[in-house]
């Protein structure tokens, strides 16, 4: 194994453990809303400090390759792909981070009856497989299974679609419930940017198996 190639490998192992992270953060957020577990919230508020300084190490750990080796081809590729996994991986950490410090603001148990017109297990439960699928194509380098993300993602868009109408006629019925009702929407958006961040770390995936550029092609046809 080249240095390089052994540096190539230590970024992907390096991704991977984060990844692992901020998926146990985002099972997490949902175990503490539904249970209202203030002391799970605050853990997972803890641990967005160990998201931050994996993403950091790893965009140094990028920055070091691109001066010291200066990749080229698939190699080159790779480490592009692993900028922007990093950057999407801490933004959907910082997600499940905000859900967290939404629970500990809610002195009370969410309405049981809200939380299941609203759909918002389903979303948690999508966003969940969307962030595990993605990763097993990323270590696999399985194209095929990145591209059903995509699918996976409509899916997410389309409950929280029917989501906001639910909503908003439960704030009209349960005038006195707003606040609770506008929390759960937060967190109804929140998700659905989870999904975003999956669908664009498959789309890198893709591109650094493939070259292949879709970002610009899943955009046009929004």
């Amino acid at each position: 194994m080249t240095q390089l190639e052994n540096e190539i490998q230590n970024l992907k192992e390096e991704l991977i453990d984060l990844w692992l992270l901020v998926n146990l953060q985002l099972e997490k957020a949902q175990q503490s809303l539904f249970s209202m577990d203030n002391d799970l919230a605050r853990e997972i508020i803890a641990n967005e400090k160990r998201v931050n300084s994996y993403e950091l190490k790893l965009d140094r750990d990028c920055e070091n390759v691109f001066a010291l080796f200066n990749p080229v081809a698939m190699d080159l590729r790779f480490v592009l792909a692993v900028l922007k996994i990093n950057s999407n991986l801490e933004r959907t950490g910082d997600i499940a981070a905000g859900i967290a410090k939404f629970v500990k603001e809610i002195d009370e148990d969410f309405d049981k009856n809200l939380l299941e017109v609203s759909n918002v297990k389903e979303m948690f439960e999508v966003s969940i497989f969307m962030m595990s699928n993605v990763l097993e194509a990323f270590e696999k380098e399985d194209t095929k299974l990145a591209r059903k993300i995509f699918k996976q993602d409509e899916t997410l868009d389309k409950i929280k679609k029917k989501a906001n109408g639910v909503i908003a006629k439960y704030c009209k019925e349960q005038p006195d419930n707003i606040e609770q009702a506008l929390y759960l929407l937060s967190i109804i958006q929140k998700l659905e940017r989870v999904g975003d961040h999956a669908k664009n770390m498959a789309e890198e995936t893709i591109f650094y198996i493939e070259a292949k550029v879709l970002k610009h092609k899943s955009n046009k046809k929004k």
